[in-house]
């Protein structure tokens, strides 16, 4: 269980990060639903590793107005 997964996010380039990125975003339902309990913790650590990278790199990253906790209230009003 001690076991890294996958190559250190910080040696993958940008689009091997993003990629990485997208499939685990797109495999993150079924395996919630239906991995293991070990399966589920890799993958939440692997999903977090990598997110965490991504906003190491665009600390800056555009913010959607409707994402935020503000622009939320103003969908419900």
């Amino acid at each position: 269980m001690g076991r890294e997964m996958g190559i250190d996010p910080e040696k993958l380039s940008e689009s091997e990060l993003l990629e990485e990125l997208e499939s685990l975003h797109r495999t993150r339902h079924d395996t919630f639903l239906h991995g293991s309990s070990d399966a589920l913790r890799a993958h939440t650590r692997r999903t977090r590793q990598l997110e965490d990278e991504y906003l190491r790199r665009h600390p800056d990253r555009a913010v959607s107005a409707g994402r935020t906790r503000e622009g939320a209230r103003a969908r419900t009003e």
